[in-house]
């Protein structure tokens, strides 16, 4: 236990705490450890919304660099941040327990919900979704971290905005005036940390191996394959959740049009020892039912 793991992140602060998480999960272990913060492309453009920027893994990129330079040893991320086709030579080296998968609602009061209203968010799946279930609503492009998010909140006439409750309990940021949208199908691998790490450092493989947290892995994988097998990318309206309780397997994902007009959606339950190609299982029943098509669509507007 000689060498030093450097652990890169962001330099949020929701990104230096699930660097820490890791790094005092890692001391607490017996190894050596230092953070090393970067910033990426999507914390430093923040006047366009993530789609447009037109790159794979915004939030990442920065750190699978760094880790290939040699300059860092792992990389902590939000799971549902990282493309699920992770750069040549970097592989997954530990996912951990998952926390809070739903998003929530931040408010100044809910009597908006029955009439117009503005909501901001800088993702494309909540946007389909809230447009999907109030069609009357306008909704607002919101980037920054979720710090700089609740400020912008604060500081314009919007109703409310969407973040991910994992996110704003994590550095205990979660106001009272929010509720919980158990109707709205989180992103997948939402709540989830993922580390990082080179395909030949057998070290730190090793050391990440402790931290892994397989029921959550089982189920992230499955997520982010569904996920691929619609070539949806981050910034999709893709939802997906997988989930296991006992033995058996729940899924529960959909494909929304931009404006949230359309959805397709499927929900099934399998035996966990079945869980093989589930998630490619059941995007191909979504591509079949007019996803191919909606897919499409999506992709030429966006173009």
């Amino acid at each position: 236990m000689t060498k030093e793991i450097r652990i890169g992140t962001r330099d949020s602060e929701l990104a230096l705490w699930q660097a820490n998480t890791v790094k005092d999960q890692l001391e607490a272990l017996g190894y050596a450890t230092q953070l090393v913060p970067v910033k990426s492309t999507g914390d430093l453009v923040l006047d366009k919304p993530l789609y447009e920027l037109g790159i794979t893994g915004i939030f990442t990129k920065t750190l699978d660099v760094a880790m290939l330079k040699g300059d860092i040893d792992i990389a902590v991320h939000s799971m549902k941040d990282v493309p699920t086709q992770l750069p040549h030579g970097i592989i997954e080296g530990a996912v951990l327990k998952r926390a809070n998968v739903k998003d929530v609602l931040v408010h100044k009061g809910l009597d908006f919900l029955q009439q117009a209203g503005t909501i901001a968010t800088g993702s494309l799946r909540r946007q389909a979704q809230w447009l999907h279930r109030y069609p009357n609503h306008t909704v607002v492009d919101l980037r920054g971290n979720v710090n700089t998010r609740m400020q912008k909140l604060e500081d314009n006439p919007w109703n409310g905005a969407i973040f991910a409750a994992a996110g704003l309990e994590r550095i205990n940021l979660k106001p009272e005036h929010c509720i919980d949208l158990d109707w709205m199908i989180p992103a997948p691998a939402q709540g989830a940390m993922l580390v990082v790490v080179k395909q030949e450092d057998d070290f730190c493989k090793e050391t990440l191996a402790h931290l892994n947290h397989e029921p959550t892995q089982q189920c992230v994988h499955i997520e982010r394959e569904f996920l691929r097998t619609l070539e949806g990318g981050c910034t999709a309206p893709i939802g997906a959740l997988a989930t296991i309780k006992e033995d058996q397997l729940h899924f529960e994902g959909a494909l929304f049009s931009l404006d949230g007009s359309h959805k397709i959606e499927v929900t099934q339950t399998i035996s966990l020892a079945k869980r093989q190609g589930f998630g490619a299982h059941c995007a191909k029943d979504i591509l079949h039912n007019g996803g191919a098509a909606l897919m499409k669509e999506i992709k030429e507007k966006l173009a």
